[in-house]
């Protein structure tokens, strides 16, 4: 009678065991692939980029793209848009205007908006007519389209080269600012990427 209750006994608390580790082993894989979806939508998300042979991130603008040089646009290159991208706006702005040390506005270089997906960059001192077929300009802050460079009056300011990668083709809005076209691309930005350069005179 005592080795039958042992042997029951015994065969209960094995099956607790298997219990036990098959549960360990379902909340382990469980988390696992949670994790693993969480690194892949947080990897779809980081994988745009845009450089510039004319300066690295966070480093100096050179003089040549500046009110002090020859005030002509930096080659740009970009990469990673996601498949499902059907325009690019590029928007470069300084956000430390008119002193770093006490900032009262952004001031707004240059706005583009319906680059073609398939484009992978914009030559240097580009000109209107060389844009790719499609792309649209916006107005800067100087009232008028096309680039113009860093002037700042006072201090070393950021200047901030800000990709989009929208889902939709925009409408033909004109000649927008940088706020009406930022008011047309909400809830269409896929992802983002920026570009840094800083300029002192």
């Amino acid at each position: 009678m005592v080795r039958v209750y042992c042997a029951a006994l015994l065969l209960c608390l094995a099956g607790l065991a298997a219990f036990f580790v098959c549960s360990g082993a379902g909340v382990y894989a469980s988390k696992k692939a949670f994790h693993h979806t969480n690194i892949r939508k947080g990897d779809g998300t980081m994988t745009i980029t845009i450089t510039s042979p004319a300066f690295a991130h966070n480093q100096d603008i050179p003089a040549r793209y500046t009110c002090d040089g020859e005030d002509i646009s930096p080659a740009l290159e970009w990469s990673g848009l996601p498949g499902e991208t059907r325009s690019v706006v590029l928007i470069v702005d300084d956000p430390d205007a008119p002193d770093p040390a006490a900032p009262k506005m952004t001031w707004v270089h240059w706005v583009l908006y319906n680059i073609p997906p398939g484009v992978s960059g914009l030559p240097e001192a580009v000109k209107p007519e060389d844009l790719p077929e499609g792309t649209k300009e916006g107005l800067n802050d100087w009232k008028r389209t096309g680039y113009g460079g860093p002037c700042p009056p006072i201090g070393r300011h950021r200047y901030f080269h800000k990709l989009y990668a929208l889902d939709v083709i925009l409408p033909d809005l004109g000649r927008p600012t940088k706020g009406k076209l930022e008011k047309a691309m909400e809830g269409h930005v896929l992802s983002k990427a920026e570009l840094i350069g800083t300029y002192q005179r």
